[in-house]
């Protein structure tokens, strides 16, 4: 990918790039959060001013994470997944990834950060909805990408672990 093409997705990543349309829908849907069904078609609004657009997808994610709809964050998550991926030029599968694909163990390297956090909320629901061997499945790839556990996968780890002491306790 051009030096050119990498800042712009980086720039897009943090926000950059959004049309002021979707901008505006995503405050309000930030303002009217208590309000389900008012955020959210503003949600979607922006969704339709910024098609794809990594500000609405995390948008999205939030708000139906912190609503407690995990079955939606996980959608969610899997479109981030795919875009990330993309965005990196990555296997579509997250299980074929490889360290050397990306600059995984850069922090500063946005766009590869963003495919591990993307990776590590992915494992995360997947957890919370009781899908323990997908879960751990996506923790050990995000140890194996980033060794130095930069995103803190190593904490989803030992809750796995945990979990299944209990279950033979």
């Amino acid at each position: 990918m051009a030096v050119a093409e990498d800042a712009m997705l980086a720039d897009a990543l943090l926000g950059g790039g959004l049309p002021p349309e979707a901008e505006y829908h995503l405050s309000a849907a930030g303002q009217a959060y208590h309000l389900d069904e008012v955020a959210l078609g503003h949600l979607r609004h922006a969704r339709l001013a910024a098609p794809g657009h990594a500000a609405v997808l995390i948008a999205f994610y939030r708000f139906y994470f912190y609503k407690g709809r995990l079955g939606d964050a996980l959608d969610v998550a899997r479109l981030c997944l795919a875009k990330a991926a993309r965005d990196n030029s990555l296997p579509a599968d997250w299980r074929q990834v490889t360290a050397s694909d990306a600059a995984f163990g850069r922090y500063d390297a946005q766009l590869p950060r963003f495919f591990l956090f993307t990776l590590k909320g992915y494992a995360y629901l997947q957890m919370r909805l009781g899908n323990l061997d997908e879960g751990l499945a996506a923790v050990l790839k995000l140890l194996e990408l980033d060794p130095t556990d930069k995103v803190g996968a190593e904490v989803l780890l030992n809750v796995i672990q945990r979990m299944g002491q209990d279950d033979h306790d």
